[in-house]
């Protein structure tokens, strides 16, 4: 990863609404969910929660698709993992073992079924 886009990413998840958002995407996994579903979860606006959905997109942290009438917003764990991996990559002199840095890399179970991520909100 590249230095610009960490810091791309960093900054789209220095906001309050924007890190609960990719929390909760994070949360559902692949099946993603809904943008009525995450205004309804986490109270926000419609206006400001479609500018911070906009913000973490371009950022390459979420992708949206189109799902019949709703949209459906999925955390891009590649791009996270990623992140982590830039952040971490010289840990403890190359050794994240000696400083308690587990060597995680977040793989999304398996979709379960669409289950609450496209329900109308």
């Amino acid at each position: 990863m590249k230095n610009e886009t960490a810091v791309a990413a960093l900054a789209a998840l220095a906001q309050d609404s924007r890190l609960a958002i990719f929390r909760l995407l994070v949360q559902a996994g692949p099946d993603g969910v809904s943008a009525g579903r995450i205004r309804e979860a986490l109270g926000v606006a419609p206006a400001t929660l479609s500018f911070h959905l906009k913000e973490l997109v371009h950022a390459g942290l979420i992708k949206n698709t189109q799902e019949g009438k709703f949209v459906i917003y999925r955390a891009q764990f590649e791009t996270m993992n990623a992140l982590i991996a830039f952040l971490t990559e010289h840990c403890c002199q190359g050794n994240p073992q000696g400083c308690g840095v587990p060597e995680v890399a977040c793989k999304p179970a398996a979709t379960k079924g669409r289950g609450v991520s496209t329900e109308a909100a």
